[in-house]
């Protein structure tokens, strides 16, 4: 099992190497293993790198219900983020991609970044 900031890291790699899925088997690891509060936080991020998935595989419907159910998970972590997580700056970058999702005509349409989980 890893800490919360090595989940944090090993996510973000994947995430840059464009590899959501396997960014959703860590902060699902973490969500799963939880006992805490937090544990709203690592399903809300699962559900963020899934609907990134979606996207990379053509579904732009389940991208863009995965990624506002991941913004409503982390919604209420925002106000005291944990484990240096940037939550409103990952809820403003999957907000804008959701908001693209929605006027896309097909998901090749839309480009996407990882988002920064920590804040910088």
């Amino acid at each position: 099992m890893r800490s919360p900031p090595e989940t944090v890291e090993a996510a973000q790699q994947l995430l840059d190497a464009r590899l959501p899925f396997q960014a959703h088997e860590v902060f699902e690891d973490a969500w799963k293993s939880s006992p805490g509060v937090d544990r709203g936080l690592w399903k809300g991020l699962a559900q963020l790198a899934v609907g990134l998935t979606h996207l990379d595989r053509g579904n732009l419907p389940g991208a863009k219900t995965l990624l506002r159910r991941g913004i409503d998970a982390i919604a209420p972590f925002a106000a005291e983020p944990e484990y240096g997580i940037d939550v409103a700056g990952i809820a403003l970058w999957a907000t804008d991609l959701a908001a693209r999702l929605d006027v896309a005509r097909a998901p090749a349409d839309v480009l996407w970044t990882a988002p920064m989980l920590r804040r910088q």
